[in-house]
């Protein structure tokens, strides 16, 4: 089976799994930028952990969930924000201003809408979470 949207894929993974109230879920296939995706969310204490399994079939996450998502998802098409423009978008996102988070990817790698904007950097949403 192919997938199109790993991104949104594992996004939905855990946004069911938070859902049924499990306490870990497994996503699969692996890359890089969903590794930095699960190090934002459990830097902000959305998840409890997540390690990288590697099995014979395939590499994937085991992410370790502690009930903390209310909402989240991967946000297709990825659009283009400019530094200052991020006001329209956690309006249409996340529930009140102060609450949740977008993640951005940036010329300087991706990381939360709050970094972005303190350091200046505009770039393309990719996610979101509350």
């Amino acid at each position: 089976m192919t997938l199109n949207n790993t991104l949104a894929n594992m996004m939905s993974i855990i946004y069911n799994a938070e859902k049924a109230r499990k306490t870990e879920c497994s996503v699969s296939p692996y890359s890089k930028k969903m590794e930095r995706l699960l190090v934002i969310l459990k830097a902000n204490g959305y998840i409890a952990d997540f390690k990288v399994k590697h099995d014979t079939a395939a590499v994937g996450f085991c992410i370790m969930l502690n009930g903390k998502i209310n909402k989240c998802g991967a946000i297709s098409p990825n659009f283009n924000v400019k530094k200052d423009g991020f006001e329209r978008f956690e309006k249409q996102y996340l529930p009140a201003k102060g609450f949740g988070l977008l993640i951005v990817t940036t010329t300087k790698g991706i990381m939360t809408h709050d970094e972005a904007k303190e350091k200046g950097l505009g770039g393309r949403l990719i996610a979101y979470c509350y």
